[in-house]
């Protein structure tokens, strides 16, 4: 069984996903296969979790590939928190990619946070839908990481190292510098 971690980005995905490398029965990849188009972007190995938020814009193909026979976890963190670390970011990486091709020709000068938090509706209202005729779903919250995945660990009938994925747990990965959209 496949396991997608869908998600806005900015809410622990590359934790999950180092946590999931002590899993023994699943491989593991963080946003493993972007740089693929076609086919090849959602041919993921059987048993393999995977977390990237930029399949909040594949989401119909990857119905067409996976449909119901994958479990799928929705990954979140509190919406203002999210919203100030990818507004810290405004000028590069996938919020920039919203303002500029997604909304196309939206002002250069518009707040990030307004910016992020729009970004934001947007992606969780995707998920939402996509998810609503799956049968294997959890949530999971950067707020609740520990109890989340030792959840998502028995859903999933997880072996391996549970202490060592519940240690990466507690390690920041990928931070956002504190700036200017903190005020």
């Amino acid at each position: 069984m496949n396991v997608f971690v869908l998600n806005s980005g900015r809410c622990g995905s590359l934790t999950w996903f180092q946590a999931c490398r002590h899993i023994t029965n699943y491989s593991a990849g963080h946003e493993s296969r972007t740089h693929l188009v076609g086919e090849k972007r959602l041919a993921y190995p059987p048993n393999h979790i995977e977390a990237d938020n930029r399949l909040s814009w594949l989401l119909g193909r990857l119905d067409d590939a996976y449909g119901d026979n994958a479990f799928y976890v929705h990954l979140q963190r509190e919406r203002p928190a999210t919203a100030r670390s990818f507004a810290r970011r405004r000028d590069f990486g996938i919020l920039r990619a919203y303002g500029e091709g997604i909304l196309f020709g939206s002002d250069p000068e518009t707040n990030p946070m307004a910016l992020a938090l729009d970004y934001l509706e947007t992606v969780e209202a995707n998920i939402r839908l996509f998810l609503r005729d799956k049968s294997k779903v959890m949530e999971a919250r950067l707020e609740s990481l520990e109890a989340d995945f030792r959840r998502f660990w028995e859903a999933i009938g997880a072996e391996g190292n549970l202490e060592a994925a519940l240690q990466e747990l507690k390690v920041r990965h990928n931070a956002s510098v504190a700036g200017v959209a903190d005020k």
